[in-house]
């Protein structure tokens, strides 16, 4: 039996020639569009993640900017880091269906994106504290603090299961 530490390997790779990806039924039909973009990625839980937190924050946003608020700062904070994040999450989706990481290989990708993920979340978790904490019990401000709530728990999951790290070592049997 021996121990060993454990690999931790990702679908991108910034050194290097990229694996081939996995045969499914939308990258394997002939053309430039399956090479172009990853239909695969539309439906898998990475890609279907990052669709539901782009839908928890544009809701968050939404809901906090139709709303009357009066605590101006804690608000704004709240929209900008909504729509930053946002706007990041679509720039990571965007790269991922159209592949763009095999292409700039100077980038180290799963970097960028775990280190987007830790600092949006974080400010996410903050602007939600706040947003909540300030909501008077106002309805729209309330459900904008919640889908935040809601999108930095996704981010959560979304960072977790991209990017787990096990202390544990494997044993193998012989």
């Amino acid at each position: 039996m021996s121990h060993g530490a454990r690999v931790i390997r990702t679908g991108v790779s910034s050194g290097g020639p990229a694996a081939p990806p996995p045969v499914t039924v939308a990258s394997s039909s002939a053309g430039a569009d399956a090479e172009l973009m990853d239909g695969g990625y539309f439906r898998s839980c990475a890609g279907m993640l990052k669709v539901a937190q782009m839908i928890s924050l544009l809701i968050g946003f939404i809901s906090v900017n139709n709303s009357s608020w009066t605590d101006y700062s804690a608000y704004s904070f709240f929209q900008i880091v909504t729509m930053c994040d946002l706007v990041m999450i679509l720039f990571f989706y965007i790269m991922h269906i159209f592949r763009v990481y095999r292409k700039l290989t100077c980038v180290s990708w799963p970097l960028a994106e775990f280190l987007h993920y830790l600092i949006g979340t974080i400010l996410l978790l903050i602007g939600s504290i706040v947003a909540a904490a300030k909501s008077y019990n106002i309805t729209g401000l309330v459900a904008g603090a919640t889908f935040g709530f809601l999108a930095t728990i996704l981010c959560v999951i979304s960072m977790w299961s991209s990017y787990k790290v096990s202390c544990i070592t494997q044993s193998t049997s012989k």
